[in-house]
């Protein structure tokens, strides 16, 4: 357990950045909520992952890798999921089954660790049951016309806290169908009666099957207990999501605190704006992996910027981050990594996981040529990791004496008004697949997706 580092994060409940003190440094234990398994997961779905796989680096690093017990679920059960069997004439199963393995595929490729638990919905609906008889029998919720709701009005001191919301002022601007069985408009379900043609569990209430708010709380409850140190997320699941998971845990359960640190994303955006379908701009991680990004290149855009900014994914921001970990991993090729990342970006990170420092610090080490302790740090981060590098394991060309060639070659041409000769290298290293950067101080030849090495030999 590395004790000297003072970890600090940025709480939701409390609105302000507080020093992470677990429960027991033995058994640091933290919740995210997963996908929902109808399809391929999306750029955005992507970003909790990778922002809560470095938070469970830094833990691991921390605490030690034996005491953090990390649970991300499977939302399995869903009505979405309902459409898609109904649409393409699929079982449930077979489609929550493959699509399940295309995220931890694709997940897998941006060099996300797989959590200690991957609970599915599907697998604890006893306890969800379970979870909602303890309700009702403790007034906090009522069954009506084959429904179970959870009673807001039961638990007015507490709802809306951590979005910062008062019940009157949710239901001033709620826009949710009023169901006439509804005590009062927040009021949301815990349990929902199926047809014949719908998946359904029995229950005292009929067949029926869970909302999706109690699915998280009553595998938290199995997997982590009462109280968890850390409940993580994107913020667009702050609302109702996580606010009608802290009202069922702490009702269920009020011996104890559900969540201590809550931690949410930013939402992602594709060339400035939000992602959509009708704009374009919607891409699943597979769709890049296919068009030849690689995985570590679109986790090294993600840790670019800080999660809690807006981030925004670009072409030119991926053909960068392409380009500069061509050059970490030839600096770092065939080299032992240090004993321990660099102390600053480990401050950095300890800082409210500021990842974008930490490529900052990354840099320096590689402009200082200090490949051990770049390697150890990146790999902190999940970067430069030896499984991930097969896409830069191509051969690798010293491109200094190109460059250096280019640059002689352009020096001469400024004397003689003669640049034939430059025009002539500049092509062949384009059609190389080399993006050429010419400045006043010299000359940059950065490789770029389709460089083909062998393209050099004639010049």
């Amino acid at each position: 357990m590395t004790t000297d580092t003072v970890l600090k994060l940025h709480n939701t409940k409390t609105r302000k950045k507080e020093v992470f003190t677990p429960i027991n440094a033995n058994d640091v234990r933290m919740y995210v909520c997963g996908p929902t398994v109808y399809d391929r997961a999306h750029l955005g779905n992507a970003r909790p992952v990778v922002v809560f796989d470095v938070l469970y680096r830094l833990l691991r690093h921390v605490y030690g890798a034996d005491h953090v017990t990390y649970a991300r679920n499977f939302t399995d059960v869903d009505d979405k999921i309902n459409a898609r069997a109904a649409e393409s004439g699929r079982p449930i199963g077979e489609i929550t089954a493959e699509t399940t393995q295309w995220f931890l595929d694709d997940m897998g490729a941006l060099g996300a660790l797989e959590p200690n638990h991957m609970p599915r919905a599907t697998e604890f609906i006893p306890q969800m049951i379970a979870m909602i008889e303890e309700l009702i029998a403790k007034g906090h919720a009522y069954a009506a016309e084959g429904h179970v709701l959870f009673a807001v009005d039961s638990w007015r001191e507490g709802y809306g806290k951590l979005s910062g919301r008062s019940v009157d002022d949710m239901i001033a601007g709620s826009r949710v169908e009023v169901a006439p069985y509804k005590k009062n408009p927040m009021d949301f379900v815990l349990w929902k009666p199926s047809s014949e043609d719908l998946p359904g569990w029995d229950s005292p209430w009929g067949r029926g099957r869970p909302g999706w708010h109690i699915e998280c709380s009553a595998m938290s409850y199995e997997l982590l207990g009462e109280t968890f140190d850390i409940h993580g997320g994107g913020n667009d699941l702050m609302f109702p999501h996580h606010e009608n998971e802290i009202a069922q845990s702490c009702c269920a359960h009020p011996e104890g605190e559900f969540a201590r640190y809550w931690l949410h994303n930013e939402m992602l955006q594709v060339e400035g704006k939000k992602m959509s379908k009708s704009l374009g701009n919607f891409f699943t991680v597979h769709d890049l992996l296919e068009q030849g990004v690689p995985g570590e290149v679109i986790r090294f855009v993600f840790l670019s910027t800080h999660y809690r900014k807006p981030m925004d994914w670009t072409e030119k921001k991926a053909k960068e981050a392409e380009a500069t970990l061509r050059k970490w991993r030839a600096l770092t090729k065939g080299i032992e990594p240090s004993a321990k990342a660099a102390a600053a970006v480990l401050e950095a990170l300890a800082d409210d996981l500021n990842t974008a420092g930490v490529i900052a610090e990354l840099h320096r080490l590689a402009a200082a040529g200090d490949a051990a302790g770049l390697l150890a740090s990146a790999q902190m981060v999940g970067l430069l990791q030896e499984d991930m590098g097969a896409w830069a394991a191509g051969p690798t060309v010293d491109l200094s004496t190109h460059e250096a060639r280019l640059f002689e070659a352009r020096q001469a041409a400024m004397d003689s008004k003669d640049f034939s000769e430059v025009d002539r290298l500049k092509s062949a290293y384009m059609a190389a697949g080399l993006e050429v950067r010419m400045s006043k101080t010299g000359v940059e030849l950065v490789p770029g997706p389709g460089f083909d090495p062998a393209k050099l030999d004639d010049l």
